[in-house]
């Protein structure tokens, strides 16, 4: 179990997470980006399972300690659609990266639905970020450039999913494709959300337990 922790932005100001340590010695460390709920008990449960796999692992909070109850979708809209994406990129998400880093870490990114629009952007624009795996999230094509994703990649999406549609999963990958990016994307037969253990609306085990093991394997090639 983890706790709490306060780290520095590149601006100076200061942000905080949820910080699961794996307790090996200057382990890779792995931010964790929240879904629309916020730091929920499920993204604290990731972290923890990516500390029992040997990774330091921190969830910057988002939202600055709100977090929305899984049936109030519009309490999670107007948090997500009041959060500026590229700050929240540039300043928290990179200082927690930095966090591993000054130590002369490897980090990753990892996050869900809101957090795998968050974990795109950070791969094309946080410099220190050396792998991410997304989930069922892609930035509008008016926000990024897609292709420009410099690290290796992996991404995980939902042939059911009306948000993070499968024609958007197919323009992420056309645009990988022709810049000859290191990618692998997988699809699954599953809703938005498939990987959360505390909606059972959504969940569903068996396709999280194999876009589980495809990350594990993934942070174990990447990231040691």
């Amino acid at each position: 179990m983890g706790g709490t922790i306060t780290y520095s932005r590149p601006d100076g100001e200061s942000a905080s997470g949820y910080f699961a340590g794996s307790g090996r010695e200057n382990a890779p460390g792995i931010v964790v980006i929240q879904e629309w709920w916020g730091v929920q008990g499920q993204i604290k449960g990731l972290c923890d399972r990516l500390a029992g796999d040997g990774y330091d692992a921190l969830a910057p909070d988002l939202y600055g300690g709100t977090v929305v109850p899984y049936h109030d979708m519009d309490a999670a809209a107007r948090e997500m659609n009041s959060l500026d994406f590229v700050v929240a990129t540039d300043q928290i998400v990179r200082g927690a990266a930095l966090h591993f880093t000054r130590t002369g870490r490897k980090a990753g990114i990892t996050g869900f639905c809101m957090g795998g629009v968050i974990t795109i952007l950070a791969a094309i624009r946080v410099a220190e970020f050396s792998a991410a795996v997304c989930f069922y999230g892609i930035p509008p094509a008016e926000v990024s450039d897609l292709g420009g994703i410099p690290i290796p990649f992996q991404g995980h999406f939902a042939n059911l999913d009306n948000w993070c549609t499968p024609a958007e999963v197919d323009r992420l990958e056309a645009a990988l494709k022709a810049t000859g990016g290191d990618y692998e994307i997988y699809r699954y037969d599953a809703d938005h959300g498939f990987m959360n253990e505390e909606r059972p609306d959504v969940h569903k085990p068996e396709e999280a337990a194999l876009a589980w093991s495809r990350a594990r394997d993934f942070w174990r090639r990447h990231l040691g």
